[in-house]
């Protein structure tokens, strides 16, 4: 991965109040990805392989070096905050990031993408901390193919936290599913039949060629959001929808529901040119976009400058005006080596 260190920016340190992040082609960034760790306990096969090495624990950036980072980014225009992994609820003391977090008086949408599986312990501890709306991954409601598809999951459990953060008063609850065409194609009406019985979203996500996976032939398993489309609406009668998250999830309405289904489509209708968003990975590296590998370290920039948030502030300015214009991502072909569990998705 190419990294960029910018130590020494050229942006005034007198300037304590910076413009919006604006990259080169007019987009405001306003959306930030902040992984946690790039640790999980599943092991999905769309994501990673079955042994996967993951970063020593001391090349992570701390819990206080993130809210550094998400302070920075708040203090620049960002209002939106998505704490992802790996799988972020397996961090030890990861409370206290929200928390930190959710008092950002900037910040509109403090969000968290889980695969569920420590929900049913920690949703209330969540709410308390501030956390606005969850995202769960969930491909499947078949126990055993739940188990093939994770390696290591356990359906029940993830059920069992859903229903328990549905107590908890989240202003909304989305799930999310990969659809591979030989595994859960067959699936999506009965997902969204779940989700309309619980007044959840859902949004099906075209499978990325991020990191070399041997479980299965990308090509050969991709199905397109079109596709999907055609099958819902089979049984369902859905109609276009204007709303909007601040993600790239393309919404459509289920009549006579309060259930929205999304479509997340970075192959068959690229969404490129309405990024909004930014991801940082566990160990700080700043991800410009998902499907380059531009990256600038502000992990290095706060231990080389502690307790100066100005120059934190001023490298990610500098940053965004190397942020590509879009990505070319390929079925059969894999552009980027990292696994989408080190960036969060």
């Amino acid at each position: 991965m190419s990294h960029t260190q910018f130590n020494n920016p050229t942006v005034s340190h007198s300037d304590s109040n910076p413009p919006g992040l604006v990259d080169p082609f007019g987009r405001r960034v306003t959306y930030l990805r902040l992984s946690v760790t790039d640790r999980c306990d599943f092991r999905c096969v769309y994501c990673m392989p079955e042994k996967m090495t993951f970063l020593p624990r001391a090349r992570l950036c701390t819990l206080e070096e993130l809210a550094e980072i998400g302070t920075a980014f708040s203090e620049l225009g960002v209002n939106k905050i998505r704490v992802t992994g790996g799988e972020p609820l397996i961090r030890k003391n990861i409370q206290n990031l929200f928390q930190q977090l959710s008092n950002l008086p900037e910040l509109k949408d403090l969000t968290l993408t889980t695969n569920g599986s420590q929900l049913a312990k920690l949703a209330p501890a969540l709410k308390d901390a501030g956390v606005n709306r969850i995202n769960v991954s969930l491909d499947t409601l078949n126990p055993k193919k739940f188990k093939q598809l994770s390696r290591t999951g356990d359906l029940r459990e993830v059920l069992k936290g859903l229903q328990v953060a549905r107590k908890q008063g989240f202003s909304a609850i989305k799930l999310n599913a990969v659809v591979l065409r030989q595994r859960n194609f067959n699936e999506v009406c009965e997902l969204v039949d779940f989700a309309c019985q619980n007044n959840f979203d859902i949004s099906f996500i075209e499978e990325m060629p991020l990191g070399h996976i041997d479980e299965h032939a990308r090509e050969a398993e991709f199905v397109s959001s079109r596709e999907i489309l055609q099958q819902l609406g089979n049984q369902f009668s859905i109609q276009p929808s204007d709303y909007q998250t601040g993600g790239p999830s393309r919404y459509w309405q289920v009549a006579g529901s309060k259930t929205r289904i999304g479509f997340i489509s970075p192959h068959s209708n690229n969404f490129c040119n309405q990024c909004n968003r930014v991801r940082v990975s566990a160990e700080g590296k700043l991800l410009l976009c998902l499907g380059n590998e531009q990256s600038v370290d502000l992990k290095a920039v706060i231990r080389a400058n502690p307790g100066d948030r100005e120059i934190l502030k001023q490298a990610i300015v500098k940053a965004i005006t190397i942020k590509p214009e879009r990505h070319y991502f390929q079925q059969d072909d894999v552009q980027i080596v990292r696994f989408m569990n080190s960036t969060g998705g």
